[in-house]
């Protein structure tokens, strides 16, 4: 489905990128991370070129609800407790710092994208404990913060954290700008990297340093991060004809509601879950779009339905993003991911600190972000929140039985059902006919699962989607599904 931001704002189409080149530096991914670290190393002198599989931004950057801000729900508090005063001092600074950049950046380049000056709010309804821990580590790291419980939203709450000075955008526009000067080379589909050379479809890149930039990490060894992340999809009700609101809201809990306003559109957000985990797939729940309407509609009289979209988001266990370089063994080549649901404010935070680890330049914000952090608490929390269910993703595949026979599928629906002796994922069409596809994921082997908000075969284990013809949607698959159609 197609986002506010995708439907006024058209980024002119690039090339793609064919036979041998050398560069200083190879990035892979054309959202906001690489595009802005693309931008940072070309103004220090480097050579840049961006390989993008699909299109400039229309990948996760497409889909966010663009909030820049550093309160990211409740994370100082558990900062402070897993790594001391001191790194949790570093996140604080660097995602303050990154407000200031995006304004100063685009008051540099006169870009006209819906800036605006705002508050930030968590909330919660009927508890304010967490919120007042929060409170006081804030104040403990030098956040301006205060406790209120006075809001613009439809409801009352107990309490809410607001962060002032923080900020809001349009995403693809301040984008398409700051793209326009760059080396961007589109529909390039990266299938490896291997010494600094980029192995895409129809050529190689050959690079002085790699950054992996593309949301989820395309290489599983070394670094492993296909152990150190999982991913969840969020969803978006942009309505009209109703009250706005001038700051930025997010509820306490997890998979709570979302609020924030851009032009004459109230943008909800909220309904979210595993990726390959959508409740509505088995347990006859209303689906996520159909459960924020139902939000939309108790808390206002006539409200209008403008646009609906999706999200994904990879998550660590610490909530701290993943950025520096890649492996130990790999010191030429970093990654940007695991943003967190915080995509706008960690993917300026990433080009920050890789373009200086390039360049040489010392970042005092770089260790708590380090891909080789370790604290016990998050590692017993990564085997447990992403080990186990991958390793039950896997069995899956091998020992998961169809439920259901052909003929039971009803028209615009899907499931995993046998046909000819074998189990494959089936989705039968408006118009009679029946995609049937594998449901092994080719990333690792995963039991795909039907996401029947998305119309999509979803991995429960690292993420990956595809469409109903086995197309593939996102990371860290790198290929499509077998697809056969039944007429």
């Amino acid at each position: 489905m197609q986002s506010l931001w995708q439907d006024d704002c058209l980024i002119p189409e690039r090339e793609p990128l064919r036979g041998t080149r050398k560069v200083d530096v190879a990035i892979i991914g054309a959202g906001l991370a690489g595009i802005l670290t693309a931008y940072f190393l070309k103004e220090r002198g480097l050579s840049v070129i961006v390989l993008e599989r699909g299109r400039i931004g229309q990948g996760e950057t497409s889909g966010t609800t663009a909030k820049i801000t550093a309160q990211h729900r409740l994370i100082y508090d558990s900062l402070i407790k897993q790594y001391g005063i001191e790194m949790a001092k570093q996140y604080a600074l660097a995602n303050i710092r990154a407000i200031s950049q995006y304004k100063n950046l685009i008051d540099k380049l006169g870009i006209d994208c819906d800036f605006k000056i705002c508050p930030a709010y968590v909330f919660n309804r009927v508890n304010t404990t967490q919120l007042e821990n929060e409170a006081e580590a804030a104040a403990r790291l030098g956040i301006p913060s205060f406790m209120t419980d006075s809001t613009e939203l439809p409801f009352r709450v107990k309490g809410a954290l607001c962060f002032s000075n923080q900020a809001c955008f349009h995403p693809l526009k301040f984008l398409k700008s700051v793209a326009e000067p760059l080396a961007i080379y589109e529909n390039t589909r990266v299938k490896t990297v291997d010494n600094q050379t980029v192995y895409f479809d129809e050529g190689r890149l050959n690079a002085k340093y790699v950054v992996m930039a593309t949301h989820y990490p395309l290489i599983n060894a070394p670094g492993y991060y296909f152990m150190r992340l999982h991913q969840e999809r969020s969803y978006v009700q942009a309505l009209k004809n109703v009250p706005l609101v001038n700051g930025m809201y997010v509820d306490e809990r997890q998979y709570g509601l979302s609020l924030r306003s851009s032009g004459d559109t109230l943008i909800l957000g909220g309904a979210g879950h595993r990726t390959g985990k959508n409740p509505a797939a088995s347990n006859n729940q209303p689906g996520s779009y159909e459960r924020l309407r139902r939000v939309a509609a108790k808390l206002y009289s006539n409200p209008e339905y403008s646009f609906a979209w999706s999200a994904q988001d990879c998550i660590t266990s610490d909530s701290v993003p993943y950025i520096g370089q890649y492996s130990t063994s790999t010191p030429r080549m970093f990654v940007a991911t695991g943003f967190n649901k915080w995509g706008m404010t960690s993917a300026m935070v990433a080009a920050t600190l890789i373009t200086d680890q390039i360049t040489g330049v010392k970042n005092d914000c770089a260790p708590i972000f380090s891909p080789r952090r370790f604290s016990v608490k998050s590692v017993a929390k990564n085997i447990i929140g992403d080990g186990v269910p991958a390793s039950i993703g896997l069995l899956s595949e091998a020992f998961h039985f169809p439920v259901k026979e052909l003929d039971d599928l009803k028209k615009g629906t899907g499931g995993i059902i046998e046909y000819k002796g074998k189990k494959v994922g089936a989705y039968k069409a408006e118009d009679g006919k029946v995609h049937l596809v594998s449901t092994r994921c080719p990333h690792l082997g995963c039991e795909l699962q039907f996401n029947p908000d998305e119309k999509s075969w979803d991995c429960p284990c690292h993420g990956s989607r595809f469409d109903i013809y086995g197309k593939w949607l996102s990371s860290p698959a790198v290929t499509n599904l077998p697809c056969q159609t039944l007429k």
